[in-house]
């Protein structure tokens, strides 16, 4: 059965020659986008639904997330909100509590934090493993945050747990921990920064993961300059998220390399360090995206319209630019070209905002304007 979407205000498609198109409307069958151009030249379809003339986008493309995870930290942020900085091995408080989790709870949790995603807008999301960090505890996150998305990564080298040397656990996450995790993930990643895993653990980590079928991904110079990001070109990683702090050669190296940069304003914000310089990177050539990194210790937030908001306000992007890096800039990041966009042959995942165009997600921060939330030509 096909559906036509029309009197669309604004219409946020991507395609290459029409971007965006004024009194819109679009067409969906199966599950899919077939048809998008000017209402008045709209074909026939079984059903029709009026949006209003209100605006309509691609659904949000979350690409970096931690939400299967137990507990909180809200003690921790209001430390620094007083002036404590941010450090790495907060995460093992978290670890403690999620291991200590039954399968049915991380499950709701999980549920919920989705849900709130959903209502926000984004309609694909990405989730990481990374608060077990024992055989047993990440291959059961991963099994928890698969029931949710195909967009599951294992970070079983988010932080070295208590108990053990840097050595001996690059050697666990390489060996048995990859061996159990990856039947149920896509991705791998590692958190390459000081306090974590150094370069060579980093490699390790990354070549392993390849070898097992998983490409990679990973954390890097989120919390100082270091070999992160130029080691993620080097090895031709999809993204690189993070980038807080880069050298002229690391914006060199994600120009050269194609390596997209996937930026969180939402931890810079929770941790009061610098934002990144997003305006510089898109002038030097660089691809980037914007994620939440929704997670309990550096950013406990599900909004991508909130960490838009933040990129136009902090970091120098434009509406429209922010727009596309958190819905087509995300997708690229997950190397998926069926979602991101609204173009015929896409996944008919997409947003009706109460806005007249996407303008207002950052003319009005803090709003609730996601009306409706569409996934798979359904209405959530």
């Amino acid at each position: 059965m096909s559906t036509l979407v029309t009197n669309i205000g604004e219409l946020v498609t991507w395609q290459q020659d029409r971007p965006v198109l004024d009194r819109a409307a679009m067409v969906l069958e199966h599950g899919t986008v077939v048809w998008v151009g000017p209402a008045v030249d709209a074909p026939q379809a079984d059903t029709a639904y009026d949006v209003g003339g209100r605006a309509v986008i691609p659904g949000f493309v979350d690409s970096h997330s931690h939400l299967v995870f137990a507990g909180d930290r809200a003690e921790e942020f209001t430390a620094r909100m007083a002036g404590e900085a941010y450090a790495a091995g907060g995460i093992r408080t978290t670890v403690r509590a999620t291991r200590a989790a039954t399968d049915e709870q991380l499950t709701s949790h999980v549920a919920r934090l989705v849900q709130e995603m959903r209502r926000q807008g984004t309609t694909t999301v990405e989730i990481k493993s990374g608060y077990g960090l024992s055989v047993l505890d990440e291959a059961r996150s991963l099994a928890v945050a698969r029931q949710f998305t195909e967009e599951t990564t294992f970070l079983g080298a988010h932080v070295v747990p208590e108990g053990t040397t840097p050595e001996d656990y690059v050697d666990l996450v390489t060996g048995p921990m990859l061996a159990a995790a990856a039947p149920h993930a896509r991705w791998i990643d590692v958190f390459c920064e000081t306090g974590a895993f150094d370069g060579d653990q980093a490699r390790a980590v990354l070549e392993a993961g390849r070898a097992a079928g998983l490409p990679g991904r990973m954390h890097a110079n989120q919390l100082g300059e270091g070999p992160g990001v130029r080691l993620a070109c080097e090895l031709g990683l999809t993204a690189v998220d993070h980038c807080t702090y880069l050298s002229d050669a690391d914006v060199d190296a994600l120009a050269q390399s194609g390596t997209i940069a996937t930026l969180l304003p939402g931890v810079e914000f929770s941790t009061k360090h610098p934002f990144p310089d997003a305006r510089a990177l898109l002038d030097a050539g660089v691809s980037i995206a914007i994620a939440t990194d929704c997670n309990p210790g550096s950013c406990f937030t599900s909004s991508m319209p909130f960490c838009l908001a933040l990129a136009v306000r902090e970091m120098g992007l434009t509406p429209t630019e922010a727009l596309d890096a958190a819905t087509r800039g995300g997708a690229r990041a997950l190397a998926r070209d069926d979602v991101g966009t609204l173009t015929p042959g896409s996944s008919a995942d997409f947003t009706v905002l109460d806005a007249p165009n996407h303008l207002h997600l950052a003319y009005r921060p803090g709003v609730p304007l996601v009306q409706e939330t569409w996934l798979a030509g359904r209405r959530l």
